[in-house]
């Protein structure tokens, strides 16, 4: 009886359909490496809100937007931030952030010292209209992003994220997400009390 030792038919074909082991592993890498960097930025105690940007040190985009129509604001333009400190707020009235962080811009605009200015992302004037009304206006003035390009220019991640320029118009300090009284006066504060000094 004669023995038959060629391969079973498709074996070498399995053999060579069977996937690769570093292919295998290559996302579960990945996944381990981005894993310790969040956990690393988690327990490095640095402020979540604070987020490195390109911008800071730079000068503000330039930026020409209309005002929200029957809002009676001018709209936001880069002229009105020379010789004035100007905290620029990026907000929508979709935004549950904004709402929450609203009546700490509030409280901010009662100090003269600066000016807020808004940036309306991607919103409908009558729904703006509505939120300023309800909550009050803090913003000096406001401009309407209603495509968001502007948004982009300044490196927008979400909103609310808050921005301040200085008096000769290059970006001092950006917030990503809602201000709360703790990090307004611990964060806030001290970047906007150093661009009065720096233009006196």
């Amino acid at each position: 009886m004669t023995v038959d030792h060629s391969e079973a038919p498709g074996t070498g074909q399995v053999e060579a359909k069977r996937p690769n082991r570093l292919i295998v592993l290559l996302p579960l890498a990945i996944f381990l490496a981005l894993a310790a960097i969040f956990l690393s930025q988690l327990l490095s105690g640095r402020e979540i809100g604070t987020v490195p940007s390109a911008l800071i040190g730079a000068a503000a985009p330039q930026t020409n937007l209309p005002s929200i129509e029957g809002l009676g604001l001018p709209g936001l333009d880069s002229s009105a931030f020379a010789g004035k400190v100007t905290l620029v707020n990026v907000w929508a009235s979709w935004c549950a952030p904004c709402r929450q962080e609203h009546p700490v811009l509030m409280a901010l605009a009662q100090d003269k010292r600066f000016q807020i200015a808004g940036l309306n992302y991607k919103d409908e004037p009558e729904n703006a209209r509505r939120f300023l009304g309800d909550l009050g206006n803090p913003f000096a003035l406001v401009g309407a992003d209603q495509k968001g390009r502007t948004a982009i220019d300044w490196g927008v991640y979400g909103v609310p994220e808050t921005f301040v320029v200085g008096r000769d118009g290059k970006i001092v300090y950006k917030h990503v997400g809602p201000l709360d009284g703790d990090s307004a006066q611990r964060l806030l504060m001290p970047e906007i009390e150093r661009a009065l000094a720096a233009g006196r």
